[in-house]
């Protein structure tokens, strides 16, 4: 199909000081959780998204020397010479695909600890070290040795990157993780001398930097700033009139800004608290400050509102980079005219959430993100069946659409029998909850990629049980019939079922989703979950007129997702809302009209009043099916069937992103050789030195 010319504009070249990008896509420099430790992993990851159509194509940051480290975090490092066979690599894979390679050169000073090496970290003033934790350690101050040395350092590794075949060099100065933006920030930068005080003292450094970058590359790379536009904290971090004073002063000096915001957790917000083109109103302006080409971020989907940010002079460049994760071949869909195969993030940070937890990043749309590598799997591709066998899958939630997409695009015969008449299971009921709109793209893309596969049947309201799936002569078989939330109270803290009165009223996160609602005024709503599902209910509830009061074991609401860089904003949101959040106490009893909890520490009981309870903890698999079938094994061979598995949420419950690594997971092995005991994956070792 021919591309829509609306679109034409986002596949002009663009300029980019001595080199020319061949379109407007441009994958920012993202984290991703292999760095050092997966070489080969992260650049098959940013292979396929060359191959995809972005036309350029940055790494994560990069530590360009041993005094600035992020242990535990895994990013990249340039410390030396022996660094650069992983970036000749990646430099060979991106210019293969016509794409440039752009490299984020990092020096984090004090949002490093240094936990690896232990030298002491280095910041513009004597403050504790600003990471996630809080480290019981403090930054130097840099004195002017420390600054030409760190200028220094910066040049070796842009010439370093020269070597290794990179385009764009970066200077970094963004996301509250850099030095130079360290020094433009009056929070930490406390100086008297020529680099503190004045905002034309606090550049400085920046300035120094790209000069010295480009003067070290700039003959054959461009070099491009990555800016903070705004910290968000008022007169006492960076603002966005001071930003752009910035780049007044600065924009002809590098060859591409990239604009961002001061915090990462600012920068790549969840669809639950911002849209798309969130950061539309910080980067409005700039390109009247500088001829150079601006990017800006802002979980960019919509082709049209590509354009719309190309047309009205706000951006040159759409950058990306949780919606490059999602769908690594979205530019390529555009310019094919297939807009509606474009695989949209849902602005949930499950890719954020492998950096933190430091593992592969994952993709709740894009089940191969992280495995592209280790276990060949393609974002788009997938080898054809190598059987003729016939397929059921029960259950139309997120792995079982997932699995018959995958099996479909395969070519076998695929029958999807859903119990209700709604696509989506978990999906379709938890976009309906407040600020998860966008989690219903999971069921959406895959409903449509179904009605277009001929060799998949979809058979609504079919509840069936072990004796019809013997009746019907498929040859596999699987179950993903998902799960159900506890009505026990068993989770993390309580393993075993708490006291729970027969006549107290007692609701679950799926009596909510079904339209149920508490009988009296009051709510306490009990979150052993940690994760997203209690503060969404906790903010439902309350917007409908309760008076909900949150008790966690945790010490504050929501706790896993500080891993979605989100649990601080839901906090505010709920405290905003008016929702009493009580901490650090565990449910121990529910009575007719009151609960009893206890602290999490000192085990002291205290009672108190509420109408209602609403347990949000653990689930349980809604595996029943499963067990019957296996229980009959016997009658298998006689009705057909090879094999029946168990995926998603029926096999052991989790997230969404889970579900669907379950589903395809299930596809890809469909046929494949039996390995044993093998390593169902491959993995890097690193060689030994000699002794």
């Amino acid at each position: 199909m021919p591309r829509d010319p609306r679109y034409d504009i986002l596949f002009e070249p663009v300029k980019i000081g001595p080199v020319t990008a061949k379109n407007r896509f441009y994958q920012v420099p993202h984290c991703n959780g292999q760095g050092y430790r997966d070489p080969s992993a992260m650049i098959k990851m940013r292979e396929n998204k060359a191959s995809g159509g972005w036309a350029v194509i940055c790494t994560e940051q990069v530590e360009i020397h041993h005094t600035s480290e992020i242990t535990p975090f895994i990013e990249l490092r340039m410390w030396d010479d022996r660094d650069l066979p992983v970036f000749e690599r990646v430099t060979r894979v991106v210019h293969d695909q016509g794409a440039l390679a752009g490299i984020e050169l990092a020096y984090n000073g004090m949002n490093g600890a240094n936990f690896y090496t232990r030298e002491t970290p280095l910041g513009p003033s004597h403050l504790p070290i600003a990471t996630f934790t809080y480290d019981p350690m403090q930054a130097r101050a840099m004195d002017l040795s420390d600054i030409r040395d760190l200028r220094r350092w910066h040049r070796n590794a842009a010439l370093r990157a020269k070597k290794a075949g990179f385009d764009i060099v970066y200077v970094y100065a963004a996301h509250g993780f850099s030095t130079f933006q360290h020094f433009l920030s009056k929070r930490y930068n406390h100086r008297s001398d020529e680099y503190g005080g004045s905002l034309e003292n606090r550049m400085r450094l920046l300035r120094e930097v790209t000069e010295d970058t480009r003067d070290a590359v700039g003959d054959r790379c461009a070099i491009a700033v990555r800016f903070a536009m705004d910290e968000l904290m008022g007169p006492d971090g960076i603002t966005k009139s001071e930003a752009e004073e910035v780049i007044g002063r600065m924009g002809e000096v590098p060859d591409l800004w990239d604009l961002t915001m001061g915090s990462w957790d600012n920068d790549s917000r969840t669809s639950r608290f911002v849209e798309e083109a969130g950061e539309e109103e910080y980067v409005r302006g700039v390109k009247a400050l500088t001829s150079k080409p601006v990017v800006g971020v802002g979980r960019f989907t919509s082709p049209d509102q590509m354009v719309r940010q190309i047309r009205q002079g706000l951006l040159d460049f759409i950058g990306a980079a949780r919606p490059s994760i999602a769908d690594p071949f979205l530019p390529k869909k555009i310019e094919e005219g297939r807009i509606d195969d474009i695989r949209e993030c849902i602005g949930c940070n499950i890719c954020v959430s492998g950096d933190m937890t430091m593992s592969p990043s994952r993709c709740t749309q894009n089940p191969a993100m992280g495995e592209e590598w280790r276990r060949g799997w393609h974002p788009e591709l997938i080898r054809a069946k190598e059987s003729d066998a016939r397929v059921l899958i029960v259950g139309a939630g997120p792995a079982g659409l997932e699995a018959a997409r995958a099996l479909g695009q395969r070519g076998y015969d695929v029958a999807l029998a859903e119990a209700t008449t709604e696509l989506g299971g978990r999906v379709a009921k938890e976009q309906k909850l407040p600020g998860l709109s966008a989690w219903g793209r999971v069921k959406d893309y895959r409903a449509y990629q179904l009605s277009k596969l001929p060799n998949v049947e979809i058979f609504y309201d079919s509840r069936l049980d072990a004796a019809q799936v013997l009746e019907f002569g498929f040859d596999q078989v699987l179950v993903a019939t998902g799960s159900t939330w506890r009505r026990d109270g068993v989770a993390h803290h309580h393993t075993l079922p708490m006291p729970i009165a027969a006549d107290a009223d007692l609701l679950t996160p799926d009596d909510l989703m079904q339209g149920k609602r508490p009988a009296g005024k009051t709510v306490m709503l009990y979150d052993d979950d940690h994760y997203y599902m209690g503060g969404v209910l906790a903010e439902l509830l309350q917007r409908e007129g309760f008076v909900v009061t949150l008790v966690t074991p945790a010490t504050e609401v929501s706790n896993w997702s500080r891993n979605t860089m989100e649990q601080f904003k839901i906090q505010a949101r709920l405290l905003e809302l008016g929702v009493e959040i009580v901490t650090a106490r565990m449910l121990s009893a529910v009575r007719r009209g009151a609960v009893e909890t206890a602290c999490v520490f000192t085990g002291r009981i205290d009672t108190r009043p509420s109408d209602s309870v609403v347990l949000v903890t653990a689930r349980l698999p809604n595996d029943g099916l499963y067990l019957d079938l296996k229980a009959r094994s016997a009658d298998w061979a006689a009705a057909g069937i090879v094999s029946v598995k168990c995926a998603g949420d029926a096999w052991a419950p989790s997230t969404i992103a889970g579900a669907v690594y379950g589903g395809r997971r299930y596809a890809e092995e469909m046929d494949a050789a039996d390995i044993g005991d093998a390593l169902p994956f491959r993995r890097e070792i690193a060689e030994l030195l000699a002794d």
